[in-house]
Order: C-alpha cells, then sequence, then structure tokens
C-alpha cells in the first residue's frame, strides 16, 4: 500500500505530474488554451524517463523567455503549438543542469514580464510636436 504523501507527489503520481505539466504549460502565454492528447503523452513520456517536475518548469520558463528576449525590430514568432517545442530544453537541461535558485529567478523574470508588458508599437503622426 502506498504512502498518502507517495500518492500526492506529483513525481511518483503520474497522474498529477501530466497535470502538473500540462497546467505550466497552457497558463504560459502565447500557448493554447487546452492542451492536445500529443500533449498529455509528451507529459507522461517525461514522467516514465523519469524527468523532474521542476526541470519540465525550468525548460518551460526558460524556452519561453528565450522566445520573448528577441530584438523589437525582427518578427514576432508564430505562438507554440506543442509541449514538444520544450524537449530540446529539457534535454539540455537534463545535460547541464540549471544552478540552484535559477527556477525562481525565471519565475520572477516571467512575472515581471507578464505585469509590465512592453507598449504598442504604434506609428507617430506626421503632425505630432515629439519629433
Amino acid at each position: 500500500m502506498k504512502s498518502a504523501a507517495s500518492i500526492l507527489d506529483p513525481n511518483t503520481n503520474p497522474a498529477l505530474y501530466v497535470n502538473a505539466v500540462l497546467t505550466l504549460y497552457v497558463d504560459l502565454p502565447h500557448t493554447p488554451l487546452r492542451a492536445s492528447l500529443p500533449d498529455q503523452r509528451q507529459a507522461r513520456s517525461w514522467f516514465d524517463s523519469g524527468v523532474p517536475l521542476p526541470v519540465v518548469e525550468t525548460a518551460l520558463l526558460l524556452a519561453h523567455l528565450r522566445r520573448t528576449g528577441r530584438p523589437s525590430d525582427v518578427p514576432a514568432l508564430p505562438r507554440i503549438r506543442s509541449l514538444a517545442y520544450f524537449q530540446p530544453v529539457v534535454e539540455e537541461l537534463l545535460e547541464h543542469p540549471a544552478p540552484g535558485g535559477y527556477l525562481e529567478y525565471l519565475r520572477l523574470k516571467l512575472r515581471s514580464i507578464v505585469d509590465n508588458p512592453a507598449p504598442a508599437k504604434v506609428q507617430k503622426s506626421t503632425f505630432s510636436d515629439d519629433r
């Protein structure tokens, strides 16, 4: 019989792990509102491979922040449509683990971007006084 702690631990309970990964994924800006069946399979694959949940969260945040850190003069990237987009970053973090405290830093960085979005680009009028 499993202990109550192990039943409620996402790292030992596949349903909780998959749910946690999919919630992190759909809560990111520029991702689908709902996870697809392939997204569910990808999350389960990470569970079956023993990828710790903090590594997945770090990968999602890091990949998203890399996308938003692009120069403003380049075209915007399309929305992320699949959890598989993050697989290379998960692999990168498994090979080269992030330093302690990095996940908290990424969370704060994303929060600052979400809470303080850049102003919309507008074309200045030819009649404005700010030229």
